[in-house]
């Protein structure tokens, strides 16, 4: 069963994301050459706390912190630590979740410190580019594979631009949300449209493709979390949480403005 929310428990959900995005936005004003992943995590921790609500990822299934930081050749999950210090020409993946009377909100960023390859500026863009066409695909009436193809043929789409073949991760991708963080469906980032579930207004949805400049083969690591590019090629994560309503797709990690 996919839970389906009123809409005040969508404002609700609204409230939550916006706490998420004012945490990335705080992170990303930081997030320089010399300053360590745990930093980040502190100041995402405490803007979280200070608006009233609690870190979704801090001690789920043991993770030891409040935001995932995954520099250049990690994909997703990476614990942030005061050894990791962040370097002119690094990227790194913010992902950030929180809890605000009940209620989650999810998203994720890629981040350029100081001066980064146009290689790796094109994989961020296009990683971003693919979770919109996700997001423009979210209608009620459609189905939950019409998300997965639009984030694919976005992704190759911007390969062909871009004159590279970026891996798409396909063990990883969206997943429904609200109560909890992760919920049904889980949402492929790549398939043909028209399959699975059929989404109606009310649903709520993290979009989230990952690309790397290589193969999409990935390993994880002994701490039982980071994941990485099995060829050592650098990575991107763009997402946010959709809601579905009667008029289109509502980013609920967004400002109004986006």
């Amino acid at each position: 069963m996919i839970e389906i929310k009123t809409p005040g428990e969508l404002q609700a959900m609204r409230a939550a994301g916006l706490v998420v995005w004012r945490t990335l936005t705080a992170v990303r004003e930081i997030a320089k050459p010399g300053v360590t992943t745990a930093d980040l995590d502190e100041l995402a921790e405490q803007t979280i706390r200070d608006a009233g609500a609690v870190p979704s990822f801090k001690g789920y299934h043991g993770f030891p912190a409040s935001i995932c930081a995954s520099v250049n050749e990690q994909i997703v999950h990476g614990i942030p630590s005061k050894t990791q210090v962040l370097n002119d020409g690094d990227i790194i993946s913010v992902d950030c979740g929180a809890i605000l009377d009940g209620w989650h909100g999810d998203s994720a960023v890629t981040l350029a410190i100081g001066e980064v390859s146009k290689a790796d500026l094109a994989l961020s863009a296009a990683t971003e580019a693919a979770m919109w066409a996700g997001i423009a695909a979210v209608s009620s009436g459609g189905r939950l594979t019409d998300i997965s193809y639009a984030v694919q043929t976005a992704a190759e789409k911007a390969g062909q631009d871009d004159g590279v073949e970026y891996g798409m991760i396909v063990e990883y991708g969206g997943h429904g949300i609200g109560r909890q963080m992760h919920m049904d469906p889980f949402l492929p980032n790549l398939g043909k449209p028209g399959k699975g579930p059929r989404l109606k207004t009310g649903m709520a949805l993290a979009i989230e493709p990952m690309l790397t400049g290589g193969g999409g083969e990935t390993v994880e690591l002994e701490d039982g979390w980071t994941v990485v590019t099995a060829d050592g090629s650098r990575a991107a994560h763009w997402e946010h949480t959709v809601a579905i309503t009667d008029d289109g797709p509502w980013v609920l990690t967004a400002p109004e403005d986006s």
